[in-house]
């Protein structure tokens, strides 16, 4: 069992699953679903949402994770005894591939983006940098890559610990940095207000509800086995609940920063005459955001906005670099585990493959770019966060995950998770799932 590796100690496990989780997602979807659904009305209910819905999928994904000590695929057959565990965890390993086929390209913008604000520093301009072209999003896209193998190859331990301990503390410290300087600017103060004052009467809007939903659900990485396959390597002395607590707390925490960031940056930038509003009057969100708006604000604010938006960018690298490990790490595992691969060959050839699929949607952007976001994170990944309540709620022994949890807390069975999560994973999540995805197809 040791041979699989684990993370060595509860900081370093706490933040490799938090980095999972803070993704680029984080950084500029929660910010602008903040200010289109109510300001703190938003952050409110997407507060509630995830720990009514995210924290026991992700509880379930852990603690699979930690009793089957496997991947996410052989976990899964082991519960179910036949075809269907093996299906679902294929189906998994799948799209999370899929999934950072996608996303290595968006990481890729960020670091020819961060390269040209550094050289921007030293006043080299290289306008290739940010031209969108085929040769710049392979380059790039291979670059990112190539710094995730790495990160992944180096273990668990070494690798994916070592660096999860590194990036997220300069991630914080990037964010914080950002934010006090952005707030002393004209405009900020708005952007505080549109952030922090409520607009009561969308709470209970059916948009907003079922967007917060969304939100705590797709940011806390679920249903794909990143969480399920991080779980596999937790030291069975610690105690799970506190630690699934203590992931979605920096995950919601390192969100709500985001919006800290980016909704006063979006109003300082029309302060600086920069337009922020789409034609349907809406703030422009995604990747116009992060490559339109904000740079403009940064080519306003003169010399301090190339380190600014040096620092800005750097921020999004880590925080794609922090998700793209854990990504990796699934169908590695499985490798490893299940065909005895070496690591350093199941990494290579892993990455070998999203290399592939990625250069194949590089060279048929506008076909297949927005169909294999759809198909992933619309539909496949709450499909299985839904399959995921199932296999924890109804198909695993009840006594079998008690006799998990009790390891790091033997009164677990007296305890307020006990009485309420198991029912609520088995009723309330898998209801509350299937009304979200039929919303967000229908």
């Amino acid at each position: 069992m040791s041979a699989r590796g684990q993370f060595s100690s509860r900081i370093g496990f706490i933040l490799a699953a938090a980095g999972s989780a803070v993704g680029l997602g984080n950084i500029w979807g929660f910010p602008t679903k903040v200010a289109e659904n109510g300001g703190a009305a938003f952050v409110l209910m997407y507060l509630i949402m995830a720990f009514l819905l995210a924290y026991p999928v992700l509880m379930a994904e852990l603690i699979i994770g930690r009793a089957k000590r496997a991947n996410m695929i052989d976990a899964l057959r082991q519960i179910s005894g036949n075809v269907f565990g093996t299906i679902t965890g294929s189906i998994g390993a799948i799209t999370v591939i899929l999934i950072l086929s996608f996303y290595a390209i968006v990481a890729g913008w960020m670091l020819s983006y961060l390269i040209d604000s550094v050289t921007n520093i030293v006043s080299i301009d290289l306008p290739w940098l940010t031209e969108d072209s085929i040769p710049r999003n392979l380059v790039f896209m291979l670059g990112f890559l190539v710094v995730t193998c790495i990160v992944v190859n180096g273990g668990v331990s070494n690798g994916i610990e070592r660096w999860s301990v590194r990036l997220m503390p300069t991630l914080l410290i990037l964010i914080t940095m950002l934010i006090i300087y952005v707030s002393t600017l004209d405009g900020a103060a708005e952007g505080w207000s549109k952030f922090l004052v409520p607009d009561f009467s969308k709470v209970f809007d059916t948009g907003l509800m079922i967007d917060a939903m969304g939100q705590a659900f797709f940011s806390m990485s679920l249903g794909v086995g990143t969480m399920l396959v991080y779980g596999s390597y937790i030291q069975k002395h610690e105690n799970l609940p506190r630690l699934g607590t203590s992931v979605a707390l920096v995950d919601i925490g390192v969100a709500v920063l985001a919006g800290m960031l980016i909704i006063p940056a979006m109003y300082v930038a029309l302060a600086n005459g920069v337009q922020i509003l789409d034609d349907s009057n809406n703030l422009i969100s995604g990747p116009s955001l992060i490559f339109q708006v904000l740079p403009s604000l940064f080519e306003s604010m003169g010399y301090i906005g190339t380190i600014v938006a040096a620092a800005f960018f750097a921020l999004m690298a880590i925080a794609a670099l922090t998700s793209s490990i854990s990504m990796l790490e699934v169908p590695v595992a499985f490798l490893v585990d299940n065909k005895g691969l070496k690591r350093s060959k199941a990494t290579l050839l892993i990455t070998a493959l999203v290399f592939v699929l990625s250069a194949l949607i590089v060279l048929n952007f506008e076909q297949l770019f927005g169909l294999v976001i759809t198909a992933t994170t619309e539909y496949s990944q709450p499909l299985l966060g839904l399959v995921l309540c199932v296999f924890a709620g109804w198909i695993w022994r009840r006594d079998q995950i008690l006799e998990e949890l009790k390891n790091g807390c033997e009164d677990i069975k007296t305890g307020l998770f006990w009485k309420i999560w198991p029912w609520y994973v088995k009723f309330v999540c898998p209801l509350v799932i299937a009304l979200m995805f039929y919303r967000s197809v229908f």
